[in-house]
């Protein structure tokens, strides 16, 4: 469904010092502040806008593509452009876990355990882990969904002489973060992070339902227990089109 434009906001003040575009933008932001243009929907084409205002396509195109920028408005090809969805706000899993902060925000989550097994680490998890030669992990495979729809895939990585008998707790119902305090005595003191923004690749996309390419936000933890030991390396694939993360800072 296409939307409309409230009649009293078609109106631009030619004799203005305004810009005509800066007026333009205004009121296509107003459209989308006060639900006129609600999320999902579809906002009229270039050409309609263009006669709508009596403005060029070139300023109308210049307007859409500043509130695309923005993350207002979606293009879509083929089809328009849309009203950006609202993107899930989280902070960081380290300090409160994704499922506990999706339910708190309403939305009826679930997990899907790939995999959980004992494993050779790859160099990288040995080095952030710091564990000796011939030392093994426990990897924990797992995707999050909010209402239905995958938003995050988590990759876990513990040393197996921290957690021996991980793969024998319910890793989709219980957070990995409680089983590891209440099971093994493992409580977070200190946490090393790192954002980026990546593209998915086949299997990320295959899992998260994405296009290979699309943007998903990488999100790498490395916990700490009170002595200072590594025992948690995570690498959480969030989707970009879904998921904003805050942080927030004492000083």
């Amino acid at each position: 469904m296409t939307t409309d434009i409230e009649p009293m906001a078609t109106g631009l003040a030619r004799d203005s010092a305004v810009p005509l575009y800066a007026q333009l933008e205004e009121i296509f932001r107003a459209q989308i502040a006060g639900g006129q243009w609600a999320p999902g929907d579809r906002i009229p084409s270039e050409n309609e806008l263009n006669r709508i205002f009596n403005v060029s396509r070139m300023t109308v195109r210049g307007v859409l593509t500043r509130l695309v920028e923005d993350g207002l408005l979606v293009r879509v090809a083929g089809k328009g452009t849309f009203v950006a969805k609202k993107k899930i706000e989280t902070s960081s899993p380290a300090y409160r876990g994704v499922r506990e902060q999706l339910e708190s925000l309403g939305y009826q989550t679930t997990t899907r355990l790939i995999r959980s097994t004992r494993t050779t680490p790859s160099p990288s998890v040995q080095e952030h882990l710091r564990l000796a030669d011939g030392e093994d992990v426990f990897t924990v495979e797992r995707v999050r969904s909010a209402d239905g729809l995958p938003i995050s895939l988590h990759h876990s990585f513990v040393p197996y002489r921290l957690a021996p008998t991980l793969d024998q707790h319910d890793l989709t119902s219980h957070q990995l973060c409680v089983i590891l305090d209440e099971h093994y005595n493992l409580a977070m003191k200190h946490v090393d992070e790192k954002l980026e923004s990546v593209s998915a690749t086949t299997e990320v996309a295959r899992q998260l339902k994405l296009s290979r390419g699309d943007p998903v936000l990488l999100l790498e933890d490395l916990i700490f227990d009170a002595s200072g030991t590594p025992y948690e390396y995570s690498k959480i694939l969030f989707r970009g089109d879904k998921v904003q993360i805050s942080f927030s800072f004492d000083l």
